[in-house]
């Protein structure tokens, strides 16, 4: 298994991870239209996204946007999405993104990776947990719906 950093020729196969991603979050499943976004984040190079081959099938992705603390004045990254298709899970395919990640993270000299899981997603807490990442108990965060 090895990872490395999506490019164009990747578009089919992480769309239809990024489909199975939305359909775990319970949205209905809508590949034409997770190709056309992953296609424009590709496109854009307004993300970065990293997936995880082996034997030329893609196992997983995730998907990093870039973000700056203001205070710190230094550059952080968001991990917005991160799935593992369901046949290849328990493998380390997880794990691996992490760890790329986190050497993605000090490479671009980032302050921080922050994400955001549900609440009851018990198992993705664990595997973040493992990895070093710290639940943040100092800063209520707040969302307003703009559609």
């Amino acid at each position: 298994m090895q990872v490395v950093q999506a490019t164009s020729s990747d578009l089919s196969a992480v769309a239809e991870l990024f489909d199975a991603y939305r359909q775990f979050y319970n949205q209905p499943a809508n590949l034409s239209a997770a190709r056309n976004f992953i296609a424009q984040r590709l496109d854009a190079q307004d993300s970065v996204i990293f997936v995880v081959q082996h034997d030329s099938k893609l196992l997983g992705f995730a998907q990093l946007y870039p973000s700056f603390s203001s205070v710190a004045m230094k550059r952080m990254w968001y991990l917005n999405d991160l799935f593992v298709s369901s046949a290849e899970r328990r493998q380390g395919v997880a794990g691996l993104l992490l760890t790329h990640i986190r050497h993605y993270a000090k490479e671009t000299q980032a302050l921080t990776v922050k994400l955001a899981t549900a609440v009851d997603n018990e198992q993705a807490k664990a595997l973040y947990e493992s990895h070093g990442y710290v639940k943040v108990t100092a800063f209520d965060h707040y969302t307003q719906r703009v559609e």
